[in-house]
């Protein structure tokens, strides 16, 4: 990777992935681009255009105005948006992916783009979920990873297109808000700890999610895109976790930092019936053979990092 597009960079990945490869790669060859600007060290770090992923005409020039060589594409609607809005989620989801498809392929660009464990359905197994197996989500959001998983694929073995993604868990971040995702309890959940030390949960109990501290992602990101293209296998759509827990470990968690921290629930129908949907914990196996997956953070080490963090960000009181 020399000269890096990135589609959705001020979102909850982008916002931090630019940053990162900025710093690994130059300021000045990753180009971030958003469907409007912020005023985020994101925005104005490093080259910025204003990107609409369902224009490829657009999205063309750009490309080549800056002669990439990498498109890193992670606009999308994410899962309980997406149910809201299906009609939009697949013209912004699947629009957006086969136009940055049609660039990378025009402009002789690796590609990335992640899917999600959201592409999994009440039918596939759900513990230690395999790399290859049954897929038939039930949202919006699930058919449109399982078609883009597919789709990137197809770009692959017909067109040579090196494209590569990973299956990624819930990702949790103390730096971007989060974005209308069904795993965003997870982050939520901080917030409200430094804040007030107490949180009503959309999320039963019981219910088991696989996560990612956003670090980790990161790393994952750059260690698939710099791996050696002859040894995947797989390619698209590696299974990747850190850690699976349900709400009452997570608040246990931050109990052991923020004593006399509260959970309650107030269950959310739609987003719960998504959560369940979802596999317990998956293995990352293939991703471990195959390229040399890693992580760091468990779920300790995650909520102590994020409650330091947010407490600085808030300048709140230290906890205790």
């Amino acid at each position: 990777m020399k000269r890096i597009l990135i589609t959705g960079a001020l979102g909850q990945i982008g916002s931090e992935l630019t940053l990162k490869l900025r710093e690994l790669y130059g300021a000045d060859n990753v180009i971030a681009t958003d469907i409007k600007k912020n005023d985020s060290e994101t925005a104005f770090s490093g080259p910025f255009e204003i990107l609409d992923v369902t224009d490829a005409k657009r999205m063309m020039e750009i490309a080549k105005k800056y002669q990439v060589d990498t498109i890193m594409h992670l606009a999308a609607l994410l899962s309980a948006t997406a149910e809201v809005k299906p009609v939009f989620a697949w013209n912004l989801n699947m629009g957006g992916l086969i136009n940055a498809l049609e660039t990378a392929r025009e402009v002789k660009a690796q590609f990335f783009t992640p899917s999600s464990i959201g592409a999994f359905g009440p039918s596939t197994p759900k513990d230690h979920t395999p790399q290859d197996t049954i897929m038939r989500p039930t949202t919006m959001y699930g058919v449109n990873k399982v078609a883009g998983e597919l789709l990137a694929d197809y770009y692959y073995h017909k067109f040579g297109v090196d494209t590569r993604g990973l299956r990624f868990p819930g990702l949790i971040s103390y730096v971007a808000l989060p974005g209308g995702g069904t795993t965003d309890y997870a982050v939520e959940i901080f917030y409200e700890a430094v804040k007030h030390r107490s949180y009503t949960s959309y999320i039963d109990k019981g219910t088991y999610m696989d996560m990612m501290y956003m670090p980790d992602a990161l790393n994952a990101i750059v260690d698939l895109m710099e791996a050696d293209s002859s040894k995947l296998i797989h390619r698209n759509s590696f299974n990747v976790s850190a850690m699976s827990f349900d709400p009452e470990e997570i608040a246990a968690s931050i109990a052991k930092f923020i004593p006399g921290f509260k959970i309650d629930y107030q269950v959310d129908p739609e987003r719960q019936r998504i959560a369940e949907s979802w596999p317990n914990y998956i293995d990352s196996t293939a991703a471990k053979e195959e390229w040399g997956f890693k992580f760091d953070y468990d779920l300790d080490r995650m909520t102590q990092d994020m409650i330091k963090k947010l407490t600085e960000k808030f300048q709140l009181k230290k906890p205790g």
